[in-house]
C-alpha cells in the first residue's frame, strides 16, 4: 500500500507524492511515459501504485498507456499475490494458476 504525503518542497504549489513500489516518493511526474512500449516490471509497479494512492485514476491510466481494465487488474493481482517480481513478463508461468508449462506446449501443437 502507497503511503500518500504533501510534497512542501516547491512553494509554487502543494503536489501530492506517494512512496513508490521501489520505497522512493513518486509524483504523477515520475509514472512512465504515455508512449512506454517497453512494459518491464518497474513500470508496471509503478502505474498500479499511481491508480492505488489516486495520483491517477484507473479511467486515465488506462486511456494514457492503451491499457485494458482487465490487464492493469491483471498487474494489480500479480503484484499482490506474488510481488513486483510477479510482474516479470518473462515468468509469468510460474505465477499463473492452472496447467503447467508442459500442458500448455501439447495442448498449442
Amino acid at each position: 500500500m502507497a503511503l500518500i504525503e504533501l510534497d512542501t518542497d516547491d512553494d509554487s504549489a502543494v503536489g501530492v507524492s506517494v512512496i513508490g513500489p521501489e520505497g522512493r516518493p513518486m509524483t504523477e511526474s515520475d509514472l512512465p511515459p504515455p508512449d512506454t512500449k517497453r512494459w518491464v516490471m518497474r513500470r508496471k509497479a509503478e502505474v498500479v501504485a499511481g491508480v492505488r494512492s489516486g495520483l491517477i485514476s484507473l479511467e486515465e491510466a488506462c486511456r494514457r498507456y492503451t491499457l485494458s481494465v482487465e490487464e492493469f487488474l491483471s498487474w494489480q493481482r500479480l503484484i499482490d499475490s506474488h510481488g513486483m517480481r510477479g510482474l516479470r513478463a518473462t515468468r509469468l508461468q510460474d505465477y499463473r494458476p492452472g496447467q503447467s508449462v508442459r500442458d500448455r506446449l501439447t495442448a498449442a501443437e
